[in-house]
């Protein structure tokens, strides 16, 4: 494991909130079906792949902020910036329901272990408040919900509705009572007021947001001064003959079981694309501190098939 690191300083905890009103928000959440998707969780279950009978998802509100151009990539592809988070948003609507699993079976198991490592870094304590940002089915957020007891709270968020209702499932079923669900935007991070959170975590989600350096910005608004960002991501292995294994592996086995348990290989070849399309470890750390984070280190894990990335709003 291959590691720059720098001593962080403490944060604060946080005050306790109201349970009758989310202390986050800056602006009520919208109302109504956020992205469009008259799917129940059942229906999501029985879904064939993603195709264009999927209905124009309502996504929340974009950044605009021109830091990207017109176009940009998915995956290998390249699309008109505008377009990118509705075909992402229907990605993770194809796959939401065997999300985990594929999870289990795409990494042997070993995701479970880089998000251990992610939360023994996070130093998080109870009373303090967590957002974690692009959640899908709330791994972390229920380790976080346990950590920060009754008197702090999690904000579990995510930009497509469909992994957010599995979250919301897993969570409200192990009796998480101090998470709240919040559909956002990474790029805006738009319902949360300014420093609110002693604790940012975005896990394998950063590589899908269109304006990266926009997300970074509003990690940064929205968290407190002493509180810290971790970044769990895939990243650029540190090997290059182990490199070659893994690009042959994720561009014929990856698929292969997107086809066989989700029944979408598309998806799961645009999982292997965004991969590679993702900056790099130093890259993302320079991206990180030009957004104003400071003691920015990263850990990588699995010889760098992923990194934690690490800052602080000082």
């Amino acid at each position: 494991m291959s590691n720059e690191n720098q001593k962080p300083s403490a944060t604060p905890a946080a005050v306790e909130p109201k349970d009758s009103n989310s202390p986050f928000l800056s602006e009520p959440l919208p109302q109504g079906t956020a992205q469009g998707q008259q799917h129940s969780l059942n229906q999501v279950q029985q879904d064939a792949p993603v195709s264009a009978s999927v209905p124009k998802y309502n996504l929340p509100r974009g950044a605009n902020t021109g830091n990207v151009g017109s176009t940009t990539h998915f995956g290998y592809q390249t699309v008109n910036s505008d377009d990118k988070a509705q075909k992402v948003a229907e990605v993770f609507h194809s796959v939401a329901a065997k999300y985990d699993i594929m999870n289990d079976l795409m990494s042997f198991g070993i995701h479970r272990l880089w998000k251990r490592f992610a939360i023994n870094m996070s130093g998080v304590r109870r009373g303090q408040h967590v957002l974690d940002i692009a959640g899908g089915t709330g791994d972390l957020a229920k380790v976080f919900s346990r950590e920060v007891g009754p008197s702090g709270r999690v904000v579990l968020s995510d930009i497509n509705e469909s992994m957010l209702n599995v979250g919301r499932d897993r969570l409200i079923d192990a009796g998480c009572s101090n998470v709240d669900f919040v559909l956002a935007n990474a790029e805006t991070l738009e319902p949360f007021a300014d420093n609110s959170f002693d604790l940012l975590t975005i896990s394998f989600g950063l590589r899908n947001v269109t304006d990266k350096d926009a997300a970074l910005e509003a990690m940064y608004r929205v968290l407190k001064p002493g509180g810290r960002l971790l970044i769990l991501e895939f990243s650029k292995p540190i090997f290059e003959p182990f490199s070659k294994l893994y690009d042959l592996y994720s561009f014929t086995a990856l698929p292969i079981m997107g086809k066989l348990i989700a029944n979408d290989a598309e998806s799961y070849k645009y999982l292997a694309e965004s991969i590679r399309m993702h900056p790099d470890q130093r890259t993302l750390k320079g991206m990180m501190e030009h957004a104003g984070f400071q003691n920015c280190d990263y850990h990588n894990l699995t010889a760098g098939i992923v990194a934690v990335h690490r800052g602080f709003k000082l």
